[in-house]
């Protein structure tokens, strides 16, 4: 048998030949249309479902639907203290910015929440009846008008709460003290007769700056925010409040500033009455 041909001196090498196989995992297509098939169907069963909802619930049914899944009034505003931001210059008699029951001016900072049949909510006339008369009492002198700007009152979800904020220019307690000044004692007599004809229990809760104190001195934050509250407590039952109506007084001392950034800021110090629903 003859062995391979002896390439010449002068002839080039034969070439070199490489095959490659290129392996497609999953078919032809691969696997990305079952994804895109997946979404459309979910996509199709929910058009579906709406399609089957609206045709199977009434008028008021879908008000109901819709109204619960459309985020509420104390959801957004039980943090704040009658506004958005840094008071924002809100008070009960400044404008808001949320959509008003029909023939509702829109001129209080507190607007009155619906229920799930896009009527009012139970509590929302107590509402409207407590901001329109403590309203009303500030109005009757300059003094007292001049205050509607430190009184904020919003929904939360333990009721309605009514905050007293302090300013550079007014203060509710003399400095460093549990003693009323006269005019938080003229503007507690009017919160005592707004809250005295409606039902439910009364908490009261202090809060102070975070001003330091002198040293050597036996007072300190906690005490004198939760004299505050018992100092307050004291004022609203002389103003028709009965004691049994209190379910809680408390002192936070500095621990809940309102002006985080600032916890000096002078609106850090306040009083928070809640009447439950």
């Amino acid at each position: 048998m003859a062995g391979p041909a002896k390439r010449g001196k002068n002839e080039p090498p034969p070439p070199i030949i490489v095959k490659k196989i290129t392996i497609v995992a999953g078919g032809h297509h691969g696997g990305a249309w079952k994804v895109a098939y997946a979404d459309f169907v979910t996509a199709m069963m929910a058009f579906f479902l709406l399609m089957w909802l609206l045709g199977a619930t009434t008028e008021k049914q879908r008000k109901g639907i819709a109204d619960y899944f459309t985020p509420t009034l104390v959801k957004m505003r039980e943090q704040s203290a009658g506004s958005n931001g840094l008071l924002s210059g809100n008070s009960i008699t400044d404008a808001d910015n949320y959509p008003n029951r029909s023939g509702q001016t829109g001129t209080k900072a507190l607007t009155i929440p619906r229920d799930t049949s896009g009527g009012a909510k139970d509590g929302a006339g107590k509402v409207k009846r407590m901001q329109e008369k403590l309203e009303q009492k500030l109005q009757k002198s300059a003094a007292m008008r001049k205050l509607a700007q430190q009184v904020k009152m919003v929904q939360t979800s333990e009721g309605i709460r009514i905050d007293l904020v302090d300013n550079a220019d007014f203060s509710m307690f003399r400095l460093g003290t549990t003693v009323l000044t006269n005019e938080a004692a003229q503007l507690l007599a009017m919160i005592g007769d707004t809250i005295a004809p409606e039902p439910g229990t009364v908490s009261v809760r202090g809060h102070t700056d975070a001003l330091p104190w002198k040293p050597g001195d036996v007072a300190n934050n906690w005490s004198l925010s939760a004299g505050r509250a018992e100092a307050t407590r004291q004022a609203l039952m002389r103003n028709g409040i009965g004691e049994d109506r209190f379910r809680r007084i408390e002192g936070v001392a500095d621990r809940e500033p309102l002006i985080k950034d600032n916890p000096h800021d002078p609106r850090n110090r306040r009083i928070s009455i809640t009447v439950a629903d």
